[in-house]
């Protein structure tokens, strides 16, 4: 699920006649051009994206175009996912797609462009075909630097690599409303695919014998995926969903109402969800793994709690008792500020380009 609008003002240059995004303050040397693989944030993009786009200092940015990626200059190119610039609805759109990715490759090589790529999860969550595999090796092995979200995120062994934190949505979101808790009320919210396990949620749900809960779900599903979710909540009248995209100040308020965010996730690598809820100051129940366990001791057990397996209505009933007493405290995301983030963004191309350049 995308969030956000663009919120924030910049300063603002041109270069080769379009608009490029620059930082507020002037360095000494001229900014390293940046070109983003994603194009021009719209209301449904995720704001994590728009942040990356606005909020790194020092660096004249770049949304993405097929005519900038190909004959526009810049220094540095930063991959998200891959995936997003090739795969289209259609097998002759995607082959389409394919080429230019692989024109786009040959481009960065040729001309000693710097390619830095952001690892956002482990596994794509979904099958890929062999196209979108080779692909995805292509780039990997042309990246000069890479960055991960968190420390135990693997990438290609001897590559050049940055720890960069998730960074949060306090500032995103702030002068948004913000409601007092429900007691009780459980939320989910995002975009609902079959790996997320929002159906093991109404189940666990169904289980939990208390008519003072309630269930919310908030985002967009596949019809398919929509009708089993229904199907399951059947009868239970505490369970309420609007499968839907929905906006910033909505989506404050639906995670402000709930006294408990639940990411009942088959599989959780990275999850800027869970980054959400908690800057919006709203304790999670996720899956225990490494990863999230490195979240809670970062800011605050109580703020992470964790099931293992699959979510049953216990792990429901103890999270929600476990979170009831924290009143007005917020937890410790000082790390993710975009202050630190963005910072971090600039000193990893700049460090790209070093390496590009020998």
């Amino acid at each position: 699920m995308g969030w956000g609008s663009l919120s924030f003002r910049h300063a603002f240059s041109r270069l080769e006649g379009r608009q490029t995004i620059a930082s507020p303050s002037r360095p000494p040397h001229p900014p390293l051009r940046i070109l983003q693989s994603f194009g021009e944030p719209g209301p449904t993009t995720n704001p994590y994206l728009t942040q990356v786009l606005r909020r790194v200092p020092g660096v004249a940015q770049r949304a993405f175009t097929w005519r900038t990626a190909l004959f526009g200059r810049y220094d540095v190119f930063h991959l998200h996912l891959p995936d997003v610039l090739f795969l289209r609805r259609s097998r002759v759109r995607s082959a389409g797609g394919a080429l230019l990715f692989l024109a786009l490759l040959l481009r960065l090589r040729l001309t000693g462009t710097a390619l830095v790529r952001t690892a956002h999860n482990l596994a794509p969550h979904e099958r890929r075909g062999v196209v979108a595999n080779t692909l995805d090796r292509l780039s990997a092995r042309g990246t000069a630097l890479w960055i991960r979200l968190n420390d135990r995120t693997t990438v290609p062994d001897g590559a050049a690599v940055a720890t960069i934190l998730h960074g949060d949505y306090i500032e995103w979101f702030s002068g948004r409303p913000h409601p007092p808790r429900q007691r009780g009320r459980l939320l989910f919210f995002g975009l609902i695919r079959p790996y997320k396990g929002v159906d093991d949620l109404v189940t666990a749900f169904q289980g939990l014998d208390d008519p003072d809960t309630a269930l919310r779900i908030v985002g967009r599903a596949t019809p398919e995926l929509q009708a089993e979710i229904e199907a399951a909540a059947v009868g239970d009248r505490r369970i309420d969903a609007a499968f839907e995209y929905v906006d910033d100040e909505r989506l404050a308020e639906e995670v402000g109402e709930a006294e408990l965010v639940v990411l009942p996730y088959r599989e959780m690598h990275n999850s800027g969800v869970a980054i959400l809820a908690l800057s919006l100051g709203r304790p999670i129940l996720v899956p225990e793994n490494e990863t999230n366990a490195d979240l809670a001791t970062e800011v605050g057990e109580t703020w992470v709690q964790r099931f293992s397996g699959t979510v049953d209505a216990a792990d429901l009933a103890r999270a929600l008792a476990a979170v009831r007493d924290l009143g007005t405290e917020r937890p410790d995301l000082s790390r993710r500020s975009w202050s630190t983030v963005g910072s971090q963004h600039a000193q990893a191309y700049e460090r790209a380009v070093r390496i590009r350049r020998g």
